[in-house]
């Protein structure tokens, strides 16, 4: 393979960053990574509302932010002014990519809606993620990331049976659908390329990109009236593949599902009964006596501890893997021999990002600068892109437009 190079595959593309929090700026932040030149929009008075959001640090500044706004050009524009839309105009008219993730008609109303842009800049990809997607009878909803995981499916099978639904502690939903406006954004820029330039617009809905992660849900329940329901910590329909407790109080997750797989595990467990057994020889047959075959690998894994339960399995080709938090990430050889780690400079102090995937073997993404200051590119963005002289953008500044 050939050494990789400095040159990442987005390089020369310019990106548009409106909206704010996760959604948007996500997928604002995967482009960036790999080389695209993001400009993101914040409002002057306070910034971009994720910029205050859970841990903050001595400068007031969420340690989320410098990860998600890294390699980005922040300027602050009103976009409540009609001063502030024409601003907004002009850096839409100078890139090749516009994320929004604001309500339904809300760009419409500020006149920086798509038609516009299909008229008078036809390459422009442009980008919207919603909740509900840009059309339909839910388009005008809130479309927050929690109810959207509800309406898209997902929360109804998380949890266990008879009890509320259980959440993850992460704004999956919005992550998910940052990641298909990625993909659409790519998709619409080859399309670009082979249709003569022209752009188009990728419309998101976070609840659809929770829906497409249902697997068989839609044709089992078409074709057999079956509707899956939640199983805790197994896998309906595969046995087994659960999460079992050691002698030391730690757990290990063991997807011993493949027939002969679950031959070596149970010889490993000293259940060669089990391993042979024809009532368990496929996993329709395992389904059947999920209960029995659950128990008899609990009951192994409680006798010894967790890193003996891993190199037992590892030995014997048995898929397994611990329950790690952050910190046993952070510490993890494989982690760092990966680079799953990257460094910025957060006022003389470096601080730990996590790097964004897939690897790419010659043109890799990567960071190059933390997310930040308030309004930190407005000089270069508005001097040099956009020809605003300081008087101008003094201006502007005084009359709380930038």
């Amino acid at each position: 393979m050939p050494s990789p190079t400095e040159a990442r595959p987005l390089e020369g593309i310019r990106v548009l960053e409106l909206g704010q929090l996760i959604a948007g700026p996500f997928a604002g932040c995967v482009l960036g990574y790999f080389g695209a030149e993001v400009i993101k929009v914040e409002p002057p008075r306070g910034g971009d509302a994720l910029r205050n959001w859970r841990v903050l640090d001595e400068t007031g500044t969420s340690y989320w932010w410098r990860s998600m706004s890294r390699n980005k050009r922040c300027v602050t524009i009103n976009m409540r002014e009609e001063r502030g839309h024409e601003l907004v105009h002009r850096l839409a008219m100078n890139s090749d990519v516009l994320i929004e993730n604001f309500r339904p008609g809300t760009m419409e109303k500020w006149g920086l809606g798509p038609e516009r842009y299909a008229a008078e800049h036809r390459a422009l990809v442009y980008a919207r993620i919603s909740g509900y997607g840009q059309s339909g009878p839910y388009s005008q909803r809130p479309g927050f990331a929690s109810a959207c995981e509800a309406f898209g499916g997902f929360r109804y099978i998380n949890g266990y049976p008879g009890q509320t639904p259980v959440r993850p502690n992460l704004s999956m939903g919005d992550t998910l659908a940052a990641m298909n406006a990625v993909i659409g954004v790519l998709l619409a820029l080859l399309a670009r390329g082979r249709l003569g330039g022209q752009g188009q617009v990728v419309d998101v809905a976070i609840y659809e990109a929770v829906y497409n992660m249902l697997e068989s849900v839609v044709p089992e329940y078409d074709g057999a009236g079956v509707v899956r329901e939640p199983s805790g910590s197994t896998l309906t329909g595969i046995v087994p593949t659960n999460t079992y407790r050691c002698a030391d109080g730690r757990f290990v997750v063991i997807g011993g599902n493949g027939d002969s797989i679950f031959k070596r595990l149970m010889r490993e467990a000293g259940r060669a009964d089990l391993a042979d057994d024809p009532r368990l020889a496929d996993n329709a047959g395992r389904v059947e006596h999920q209960r029995e075959v659950d128990e008899a690998i609990g009951a192994w894994t409680a006798t010894l501890d967790a890193d003996s339960v891993f190199a037992r399995l590892e030995q014997a080709a048995v898929p397994a893997g611990p329950l790690y938090s952050v910190r046993e990430m952070v510490d993890d050889p494989h982690y760092r021999a990966r680079g799953m780690f990257e460094q910025v400079d957060v006022h003389g102090r470096a601080l730990s990002v996590p790097a964004i995937t897939p690897r790419l073997g010659t043109t890799p993404g990567r960071t190059d600068f933390g997310g930040p200051q308030l309004g930190a590119h407005n000089d270069e963005v508005f001097g040099t892109l956009l020809g605003l002289d300081r008087e101008e953008r003094e201006r502007l500044a005084a009359a709380g437009v930038i």
